[in-house]
C-alpha cells in the first residue's frame, strides 16, 4: 500500500491496531501520521483518547501504558510515537527470552487502540521480532525516497490533486532547483498556488516570480552557459549569485553542477545515444538531451572527470577546508577551471 491507500482506508474507518511507518523519505510518513493525528478522531474525542509521544523523550513502558488504556466516550484511542527511531526498542536477547513487554503487546494488541510508530530517515530492521509482530497484526508502510528522475512526475501529480496544472518545463525546473526534498517542494508549491488562480497552468514565469529563481540568473542558466563555454554569461551569473547569496547558496549551486556534470559523464559512457535511451539513462526529459549533447562535445570524458573532481574540491573549500576565500571568489575560481 502507498500513503494514499492508507489514508483512503482511514477515511473509510478501516483501521489497524498497529502501524509502522518507516523509511528514508519523511514526507510520506508525515502525510499519513498527520492525517491520523488530525482526522481520525473528532476534536471532542481527542482530549481523552489521543496521546502523542516523541521517541527521544519516551520509553517502552510509557508507550505501553498509553496503549493499554481503553477509550473514553469513543470507539478508539490513538497513540502516536513520533521520531520513533530515537526510542530504545529493547534488545534481541530480551526478545529471545520473552522478556520484551513491547513485543508481548505487539503480538496481542488491544483492538480499541491504534498505535502508530513513525520511524524516519531509515528502514526498521526486518529481522527483529517486533517488525514481524507488527507485520502480522498491523500494517507496515515503507516510505522510499524518489529517484531524481521521478520528481517532476510527482510534482505534476501533487499539483493535479490540488486542481492545478503545471507545464513540463516548470516541473523540471522545480525538480532541479529544489532537489528531492519532497517536504520542501510541497511547501514551495503550496505557497506558489496561493498566487495562481485555481485551474490555471503553472508556468516558468510563475516559478520565477514566486519561488525566487531569477529568469536570467539561475543555476540552470549557469549550466547552459558552461555547456556552451560562454565565459561572459557564466561570470555574469556568478556575479549575480555573489550579490544574492541567500537566494543562491553555494551548496545548492555546487550540488546542481555536480548532478549536471555527472549526467554529462553518463552521456559519455552510454553507447546507444538515441534520444529515448539517453533520456532513460540520464533520468531526464528528452527535452533536455540537446543540452547534454552540447556539453559532451565541449567537455570530453577526461575533462568531465576533472570537472567533477573540481566540484568535490570546491565543496570542501566552501566548508572552510584549506581555504579562507569567500564563496563568490570560490565560484569564480571554479568556473575559470571548468572553462579552461
Amino acid at each position: 500500500m502507498n500513503a494514499a491507500d492508507i489514508i483512503k482506508d482511514i477515511k473509510n474507518r478501516k483501521y489497524k491496531p498497529l502501524y509502522l511507518l518507516h523509511g528514508e523519505e519523511p514526507y510520506f510518513i508525515d502525510l499519513v501520521s498527520d492525517h491520523i493525528e488530525h482526522k481520525l478522531l473528532s476534536e471532542a474525542e481527542k482530549g481523552f483518547n489521543q496521546t502523542v509521544l516523541y521517541g527521544k523523550d519516551t520509553d517502552i513502558m510509557t508507550v505501553l501504558n498509553a496503549s493499554k488504556r481503553y477509550p473514553m466516550m469513543a470507539d478508539y484511542q490513538v497513540v502516536l510515537v513520533k521520531e520513533a527511531q530515537d526510542m530504545k526498542w529493547g534488545n534481541d536477547d530480551a526478545d529471545k527470552k520473552g522478556m520484551n513487554p513491547l513485543l508481548s503487546y505487539l503480538e496481542n494488541p488491544l483492538a480499541s487502540t491504534i498505535l502508530v510508530f513513525c520511524y524516519k530517515y531509515g528502514k526498521f530492521d526486518k529481522r527483529k521480532k517486533t517488525y514481524k509482530a507488527i507485520e502480522k497484526n498491523g500494517l507496515i508502510f515503507e516510505s522510499a525516497s524518489l529517484y531524481d528522475s521521478k520528481i517532476p512526475a510527482w510534482v505534476e501529480g501533487f499539483i493535479a490533486e490540488k486542481g492545478y496544472k503545471i507545464n513540463q518545463q516548470a516541473s523540471l525546473m522545480l525538480a532541479e532547483y529544489l532537489g528531492n526534498d519532497l517536504s520542501k517542494i510541497s511547501n514551495e508549491l503550496e505557497k506558489l498556488m496561493l498566487n495562481v488562480q485555481a485551474g490555471q497552468e503553472i508556468t516558468l514565469k510563475h516559478i520565477h516570480d514566486n519561488i525566487g529563481i531569477s529568469k536570467e540568473y539561475n543555476v540552470f542558466e549557469l549550466q547552459t552557459a558552461l555547456a556552451k563555454k560562454d565565459a561572459f554569461k557564466a561570470n555574469q551569473i556568478i556575479n549575480y549569485f555573489e550579490a544574492n547569496p541567500k537566494a543562491n547558496p553555494i551548496v545548492l549551486v555546487l550540488g546542481n553542477l555536480n548532478n549536471y556534470f555527472s549526467k554529462v559523464l553518463t552521456y559519455h559512457y552510454v553507447r546507444d545515444k538515441s534520444p529515448q535511451n539517453l533520456a532513460r539513462e540520464l533520468g531526464v526529459s528528452p527535452y533536455f538531451i540537446k543540452d547534454y549533447e552540447q556539453a559532451a562535445r565541449n567537455y570530453n570524458y577526461g575533462k568531465t572527470m576533472q570537472i567533477i573532481s573540481y566540484l568535490r574540491e570546491y565543496d570542501l573549500k566552501s566548508k572552510g577546508v584549506d581555504s579562507n576565500t569567500d564563496h563568490g571568489g570560490l565560484m569564480r575560481e571554479l568556473v575559470f577551471k571548468i572553462l579552461h
